[in-house]
């Protein structure tokens, strides 16, 4: 789907649909009033009518008659006017996408006044064209049968201000946001893939592609040098799988030489739980515990996209998780890049062990500050349930960042506990410490675990379990993989661009 802008007016637009907004209190924009009367005050009568009353989410279609460059007209609820936000633009353009979509509405025209003078006009662009980005994603590549594959796409949008200088305003944004929603829908790809389909190998591929596209350096650490590097507790995991590891690096120099911000994604492309199995039930959801992986290696290709002046280094340690008979047993002790070592007392707590080594390798990358990604514990989706991802951090200010961001990309956080009180359960009797610390404040013992990897350097880690995916479309969200936190992780680096 492309979307462009254009100044000058809707009615200047040749479309098959339009589209316009009214608040909740029922007063027209200019744009609106010159359809309305365009089509002998349509919109007036539905408003007088009582079928429209603005509230977010209504959606009334009208023939647009014979004086329009359009089949029909779209009249979208935008809610209280005081009550527009970067989030709730996105929101709603997200849910509005689908309903185009599903009513074959062709080629768009969308009246972005109201949106853009409520907020600024880059913010409102931006808002808007990740929110259509977004709205749109569906994953079908699977369907071979005509009859199960969607019936109608949208090919083009335009979003239409009423000036050229205020186009212009707004075309900044939608360029950023389209990169946003593109990158975040990447994530979504990778995570959504079956597992025969998406290996390691597949998955460095990808990365490997992508990196050629933009100009990012891209090194793949095989098995020999991950064992010459000494990853033991990376390598640990994959011992059970036929598939070989592969660790992902991604570098992307926007600000020259400095030292770089560290992105580390958990890339277990396929869990079972190892010897420590799972059960059966709900096990093909597993396919997406590479979402940490596809989220850093979808936002630092955001960022070369973007032309960020920031240094990101993004690492991926990717693995199968499985119970071969060679695969690591409970009771095993096993030595991290730093060595560090580690009893392991159920191997189906893997990704803090495949995350021990990114970590490890990203600090001897000279990394200012450490984000990882990861869905790591149940306990996550138990505390927190599918509305926010649980963040533990070792540092105010990288604290406050990270919020920051997180609440421009829409995407909602809860800073959770890191006491010391919670070293105890991780420690062993036979090594340094072990990789779980049983039923208890399950999500504090995997990030107490993670933080011995850290030390001193700036970190926050990103407990992604329970908004991994979603069971059904809203705003932004659709049903499958979410892509959450690609868009809060371009924040981020974005706002230590900006200093």
């Amino acid at each position: 789907m492309e979307i462009t802008v254009a100044g000058g007016g809707i009615m200047a637009q040749t479309a098959d649909t339009y589209v316009v907004e009214v608040f909740a209190d029922g007063r027209l924009a200019s744009e609106a009033a010159a359809l309305d009367a365009a089509m002998g005050g349509a919109i007036t009568q539905l408003i007088q009518d009582g079928f429209l009353t603005g509230r977010p989410g209504e959606i009334n279609v009208l023939p647009a008659g014979r004086r329009l460059k359009a089949k029909r007209v779209a009249v979208v609820g935008a809610g209280k006017r005081d009550g527009v936000t970067i989030d709730s633009a996105r929101t709603r353009a997200g849910n509005l996408s689908r309903r185009l979509r599903d009513m074959n509405a062709g080629r768009v025209a969308i009246a972005l006044q109201e949106t853009s003078t409520a907020l600024d006009q880059t913010d409102a662009g931006r808002a808007v064209a990740e929110g259509l980005t977004l709205g749109l994603y569906r994953f079908d590549r699977h369907h071979t049968r005509e009859q199960d594959k969607p019936r109608y796409a949208i090919a083009h949008i335009t979003l239409v201000e009423t000036s050229t200088r205020r186009a212009n305003a707004v075309q900044r944004g939608v360029t950023e946001g389209v990169i946003l929603g593109e990158q975040t829908n990447f994530a979504r790809d990778l995570a959504n893939e079956p597992s025969n389909l998406m290996t390691p190998t597949i998955v460095a591929a990808r990365a490997q592609q992508m990196a050629a596209e933009l100009g990012i350096e891209c090194t793949i650490i095989e098995r020999a040098e991950a064992e010459r590097l000494k990853m033991g507790s990376y390598l640990s995991v994959a011992n059970g799988s036929a598939q070989p590891p592969k660790f992902i690096v991604l570098q992307y120099r926007g600000a020259g030489n400095g030292r770089p911000i560290a992105l580390v994604g958990k890339g277990i492309t396929f869990d079972t739980g190892g010897i420590s199995l799972k059960p059966a039930e709900n096990m093909d959801a597993m396919k997406g515990d590479m979402s940490g992986a596809a989220s850093v290696i979808a936002a630092i290709g955001a960022l070369a996209r973007l032309e960020a002046r920031v240094n990101v280094i993004a690492i991926a340690p990717c693995t199968e998780n499985m119970p071969g008979g060679t695969a690591t047993k409970p009771g095993d002790v096993v030595y991290a890049m730093d060595g560090t070592s580690i009893e392991v007392l159920n191997t189906d707590a893997e990704g803090r062990l495949v995350l021990a080594d990114g970590i490890a390798y990203a600090k001897s990358k000279g990394a200012t500050v450490i984000l990882d990604v990861a869905t790591l514990t149940g306990a996550m989706g138990v505390a927190l349930g599918g509305v926010r991802t649980g963040i533990f951090c070792n540092d105010d200010r990288t604290m406050t960042q990270v919020e920051r961001a997180a609440e421009a990309a829409g995407e909602k956080v809860w800073r959770m506990p890191l006491d010391p009180e919670y070293d105890d359960q991780i420690k062993s009797d036979v090594a340094d410490i072990k990789n779980t610390g049983g039923r208890p404040a399950g999500s504090i013992t995997a990030a107490k675990f993670i933080e011995r990897f850290v030390g001193d350097t700036p970190w926050a880690h990103f407990d992604i379990a329970g908004v991994m995916s979603k069971a059904s479309d809203n705003g932004v969200w659709v049903k499958g993989m979410s892509g959450n936190p690609v868009r809060t992780l371009i924040h981020f680096a974005l706002g230590r661009a900006r200093g």
